[in-house]
């Protein structure tokens, strides 16, 4: 059974409450068709769960076979900088066919950035770093291809459809409380 490594931090973007008794984690590539489909479906749980979840993503781009992947991520890193990850990262998968430099300058654009700013953190690769780190974590993880999910630090093994994901992230939260850390 493969555990989260590292644990979440404050350096994590994360959705939901610290306290929640289950807390999810995907390792995704904004390109990834899986990872589009996938989407919607996380974004089910977390409404279905509501504040008994901790939602969290880190970046696996794929770049071998998605070549816009790694840019999309230092791009919602970029919205990040702003405040604006999780607006960012919905509107990169929701719109995962316009990934070319222009569209991710107006998709900082619709939702308000500074894109001027937004621009200059993308051209210059000052969130690669971070991007490169998600994914040596994901590869620590046992992380090989995306989307890969884990539920309370261990890696969830089954599809991934709703209906499975929920009962599993459902049975975690009823679960006695996890050891120190696998949150």
């Amino acid at each position: 059974m493969s555990q989260l490594t590292p644990p979440l931090s404050d350096e994590d973007h994360v959705a939901g409450p610290e306290d929640a008794p289950v807390t999810l984690v995907e390792y995704g590539d904004y390109e990834c068709p899986h990872c589009g489909r996938a989407h919607p479906i996380v974004r089910q749980v977390q409404k279905a769960m509501g504040e008994n979840l901790r939602f969290a993503f880190r970046h696996f781009p794929l770049r071998e076979i998605h070549p816009h992947a790694e840019r999309a991520a230092e791009a919602a890193e970029a919205a990040g900088a702003q405040g604006k990850f999780w607006p960012m990262h919905d509107l990169i998968f929701t719109n995962q066919d316009s990934l070319e430099d222009a569209d991710l300058l107006t998709h900082a654009s619709a939702l308000g950035l500074d894109v001027d700013r937004f621009q200059a953190e993308l051209e210059s690769g000052v969130h690669a770093g971070r991007v490169r780190r998600d994914f040596r974590s994901g590869v620590r993880s046992g992380v090989n291809g995306t989307p890969t999910f884990f539920i309370n630090g261990v890696r969830f093994e089954a599809p991934w459809d709703l209906p499975t994901l929920l009962a599993a992230v459902r049975t975690a939260a009823e679960a006695p409380a996890s050891p120190a850390g696998a949150r």
